[in-house]
């Protein structure tokens, strides 16, 4: 008991009043991820023409749409949907970012050059028009949002795991393993890929958050999720009609987008800070 308390003491100190207060605010985005019902239990798509437009209030604390539904519920709902979409892309960018970063770094160097070329062409495009040529070429929808914040975040997991490959393959102790006799496969498993990936992860986490606001970004143009989805990306685009008479219908989804950024990216930077002091 005495050595578990001293570990929660010492992750408590890692992470400061700022990464507690994130630590539970992804509890709850994580409760309304798994479990959305415990918060907000109404359904997100029930109807009542005679409580349209109603403003925050007690009965409903983030006020009701055009169509009379309960805007925290939805909201709620809503973090499914946006984190999921938000995962998924980026799960697709690490995936492709770990074929053309390892393949880079450890292939041979007219691939690691062909890999280069085609990752400065990409990098060279925001992630966000990259995005929006992608959709425009796929057609819009969810899927399609999802593999075009993919693809265009991909260039980035690439340069950062290709870079930190090279250097660990370089570094003195790679270089007494294979010394000693470990082969490739050795060397890469137990020192090159431990000494990688972390750093991947951290960064992931905070590619979480920008995926989300990417994605949302999408369904706010009408390229993503769509109406009545409570995916918050297009509550933002049911509600910029509104905004001058209803402004909760935009603003409160929108802090919901900016709040799970803002947690996962304090999260991601304690993580980073953590794998940097590790190594």
């Amino acid at each position: 008991m005495t050595a578990a308390r001293e570990h929660v003491r010492r992750a408590l100190r890692a992470l400061g009043p700022g990464g507690v207060i994130a630590g539970v605010g992804l509890i709850l985005i994580l409760i309304a991820v798994v479990s959305p019902g415990v918060i907000a239990p109404r359904d997100p798509l029930a109807i009542a023409p005679s409580e349209a437009f109603s403003p925050p209030s007690l009965a409903h604390p983030f006020g009701t749409d055009e169509s009379g539904r309960d805007l925290f519920t939805r909201v709620v709902h809503g973090a499914a949907a946006s984190a999921g979409i938000g995962l998924a892309a980026t799960g697709i960018g690490i995936a492709a970012g770990l074929v053309l970063g390892f393949a880079g770094a450890l292939g041979p160097r007219w691939l690691d050059a062909a890999i280069a070329r085609v990752v400065e062409v990409l990098f060279a495009l925001p992630t966000l028009v990259l995005a929006l040529l992608l959709v425009a070429v796929i057609g819009p929808g969810t899927q399609a949002s999802i593999l075009a914040i993919g693809v265009a975040t991909a260039p980035g997991y690439a340069r950062i795991l290709r870079s930190r490959v090279r250097g660990v393959a370089r570094s003195d102790y790679v270089g007494y393993a294979r010394h000693e006799g470990a082969g490739p496969v050795t060397v890469f498993v137990r020192h090159i890929a431990p000494n990688t990936l972390w750093p991947l992860v951290a960064t992931a986490t905070l590619g979480v958050g920008q995926a989300i606001v990417w994605v949302s970004a999408l369904s706010f143009l009408g390229l993503g999720a769509l109406p009545p989805s409570p995916e918050w990306g297009a509550m933002l685009n049911a509600g910029r009609v509104y905004i001058s008479t209803a402004w909760w219908m935009t603003v409160l989804p929108g802090l919901a987008i900016v709040a799970t950024a803002t947690v996962l990216t304090v999260l991601g930077r304690r993580a980073s800070g953590a794998g940097s002091e590790a190594t």
